[in-house]
């Protein structure tokens, strides 16, 4: 099949990405640096008999999308971190009712209006834990051009999958970026579509499938009685005030995420097999650290690159496997450690985690990552646990 070869910006890869996937209702309010995703999808959209539609607001946004899905379309948003804060309520409406819809998060400096040109990856824990209340998330992180067509893609899979909301979690680095991309034939894409039940006979939308957890979803409009709420519900959709009814709700929406970790979580590596000093990076940030490690395997010392594709669920049985023989995992981030926090909880009793923070609007350099793996190096894994970006480059 012939394939498409294009130099493209991160956020047309996730446009392409997102219609590929079947998109067919985009509802977004402009933000930087996020916007061409919409400028996009408003040209493009029509011209498959799908809808754009420029809302009032990111609340508005994230309602309309979440209406959308429940008509049976594949729906999508796009923003950054002050948007995103704005979505958190009817994102956890969205996780407690089921409902697949796609979140673009392309982050930028905060908090509030922060730097909106640059770049920032301080929306990590806003993305697992911005929403109250107890439900698993899906947040796939693009490391490159290529992967925001190919993640935005695998978000709207997953999403249609496990009726969640997924976030795709990129940065204004990865979405301004240009690289030369391979596109795949359409017609060797097999988007992935919500399984639907066959009569509206005894339907009930909220009765899992006894394999994994996950309900058949049918459209309105389509003759099946269906309610939809923000109130704990019963297999049918009515309100529950009941224990029992909450704690089986709650259990099965974390259950069906929770349990099924192998087939969501992604992740790449170089050097792992061996290394002594780890890195952990996702993102823009895991450009210069490959470079970085790649640079001190070349001077002899035994470093590795483990980059999550999929941050939450965070591939901790993978990183775990590293830390049995990685003295030190060295972390940057360009935030103050909020992913190191996770790999704290997962590695911190085997290896010492070093924190390598940056928070002044600017990409990590390769030579910053290089030295915090070199300093761990010299002195053989007993340093402080933390740094700033930029203090062994001096």
């Amino acid at each position: 099949m012939p394939k498409t070869v294009k130099l493209m910006q991160g956020n047309e890869a996730c446009t392409a990405g997102a219609l590929a996937a079947g998109l067919r209702f985009y509802a977004g309010y402009p933000i930087t640096p996020s916007t061409e995703i919409a400028e996009l999808c408003a040209e493009e959209l029509p011209k498959m008999g799908g809808c754009f539609v420029q809302m009032e607001d990111e609340i508005g946004s994230i309602a309309a999308i979440i209406g959308a899905s429940l008509t049976g379309k594949k729906a999508m948003t796009a923003t950054s971190g002050p948007g995103f804060s704005l979505m958190q309520e009817c994102l956890g409406y969205a996780s407690l009712c089921e409902v697949p819809i796609v979140i673009v998060n392309v982050q930028r400096m905060g908090p509030s209006t922060g730097m909106p040109t640059s770049p920032a990856q301080a929306d990590v824990m806003q993305a697992r834990w911005g929403t109250h209340g107890d439900h698993s998330i899906i947040v796939l992180a693009p490391g490159n051009v290529r992967e925001c067509f190919e993640l935005t893609l695998r978000a709207f899979d997953l999403a249609e999958k496990y009726r969640v909301p997924v976030i795709v979690l990129t940065d204004e680095v990865i979405g301004h970026m240009r690289e030369k991309v391979e596109l795949p034939d359409p017609r060797d894409i097999r988007p992935f579509n919500r399984a639907a039940p066959r009569s509206p006979a005894g339907y009930k939308p909220y009765a899992a499938d006894p394999d994994g957890g996950v309900p058949l979803m049918a459209p309105f409009g389509a003759g099946y009685r269906w309610h939809v709420t923000g109130l704990f519900h019963d297999e049918t959709g009515a309100p529950s005030g009941k224990s029992d009814v909450a704690d089986k709700l709650i259990r099965r929406l974390d259950a069906k995420i929770e349990n099924n970790v192998d087939d969501i979580c992604e992740f790449s590596g170089e050097g792992l097999e061996d290394c002594e000093i780890a890195v952990v990076a996702f993102g823009s940030s895991a450009m210069s650290a490959l470079s970085a490690v790649r640079r001190a395997r070349k001077e002899g010392v035994k470093a590795g690159l483990f980059r999550p594709k999929t941050i939450w669920p965070f591939p901790a049985k993978a990183l775990r496997e590293v830390a049995l023989h990685a003295k030190t995992i060295v972390v940057p981030e360009m935030n103050l450690g909020q992913l190191a926090l996770e790999v704290e909880r997962i590695a911190g009793c085997s290896s010492k985690v070093v924190k390598l923070g940056k928070v002044n609007g600017e990409l990590f350099r390769p030579e910053e990552v290089y030295a915090a793996i070199m300093g761990e190096a010299d002195n053989g894994g007993t340093g402080q646990g933390s740094a700033k970006a930029g203090e062994g480059a001096k």
